[in-house]
């Protein structure tokens, strides 16, 4: 473990920590106590992933520190998920960190989760591409927690067998749950393409991991086995690998791509997929994802949570 990281880890934790941590750190974990309370009268709260304004944050329209400002004034939403790939090389910058948690502060909202690519695969075969992968990843642990989050969303990506991925996955998530839950933070998995979107896979290596801090992220729409280009050629029922991981899942992705004159999402029924949610004893965030291309980002954003506020309200 270098100096740095060391020095990261103590500021974050422990007597010495508390003058280091900004009072808007304390401010979200009320925020927390608050989400909390409400959701005793709803089976969800809405959070927004960043993902769904990817195209005006990739054309510098507005930028990571932004996002939290345009979640709450742009729609009301006061639970975010961040994309690490918009602030990269910030993981460690905590006058940055602090920059976001102040923004977070002065407009409401809370920080819920991390978002990770690009740090390797844990579910690689090779041990010491694994191995790094996974110490990779630890500054992202070590950022949520700074930033109040209460969970990273990691890949389970590997090529191999199904059996040999898996073998490998279980390790790479074991071991990093592990050290994340010496932070008290969550570790989950989306069905991502590949293994990772057969939910009977991938609940399977839950059930092995057998780590309360090690999870799923169910998202509706992302249930492609095989694709060719662009293409998806063999797909995994979506509401069947709904169901397979919402045991272990610990946040939910309502994607959206497009809708009906009705409001409805088309390519899922989100009546059906919520009440899948709900049947479940789940009780958390489920994050808006839109990723359509027929109306523009803000657009889509809004016409998601509507549907997901009616849908909510018609179930109870």
């Amino acid at each position: 473990m270098s100096n740095n990281r060391r020095k990261f880890i103590h500021q974050i934790s422990g007597l010495a920590g508390i003058a280091l941590i900004p009072t808007s750190l304390y401010s979200c974990v009320a925020r927390k106590n608050a989400n909390a309370a409400d959701l005793q009268n709803s089976f969800f709260e809405i959070s927004l992933a960043e993902w769904s304004l990817h195209k005006a944050l990739f054309s510098k329209k507005i930028d990571n520190l932004d996002f939290p400002v345009v979640a709450k004034k742009e729609f009301g939403i006061s639970a975010v998920e961040y994309v690490n790939a918009f602030f990269k090389d910030k993981a460690k910058d905590t006058k940055y960190l602090n920059e976001l948690l102040m923004r977070c502060n002065d407009n409401g909202v809370k920080n819920h989760l991390i978002m990770c690519d690009g740090e390797g695969n844990l579910g690689e075969l090779d041990q010491a591409k694994r191995l790094q992968a996974v110490d990779n990843h630890k500054k992202w642990v070590e950022a949520a927690k700074y930033l109040g989050c209460a969970t990273i969303r990691v890949n389970a990506y590997g090529v191999g067998t199904a059996a040999e991925v898996r073998t490998a996955a279980i390790d790479g998530l074991g071991r990093l749950g592990e050290f994340a839950s010496s932070m008290g933070i969550n570790v989950i998995v989306e069905n991502h393409g590949g293994y990772s979107s057969d939910g009977s896979w991938l609940s399977g290596v839950m059930k092995s991991v057998g780590e309360k801090n090690v999870g799923t992220l169910p998202d509706f729409n992302n249930f492609c086995l095989t694709r060719e280009g662009n293409k998806c050629v063999e797909e995994y029922d979506r509401y069947k690998g709904t169901l397979e991981m919402m045991p272990y899942a610990k946040a939910v992705s309502a994607k959206s791509i497009d809708f009906d004159e009705q409001g409805n999402c088309v390519e899922t029924d989100y009546m059906k997929m919520l009440k899948i949610v709900k049947d479940s004893g789940f009780k958390g965030y489920v994050g808006i994802e839109y990723e359509g291309d027929k109306i523009g980002e803000y657009e889509g954003i809004k016409k998601t949570k509507v549907l997901l506020e009616r849908v909510r309200t018609m179930i109870g």
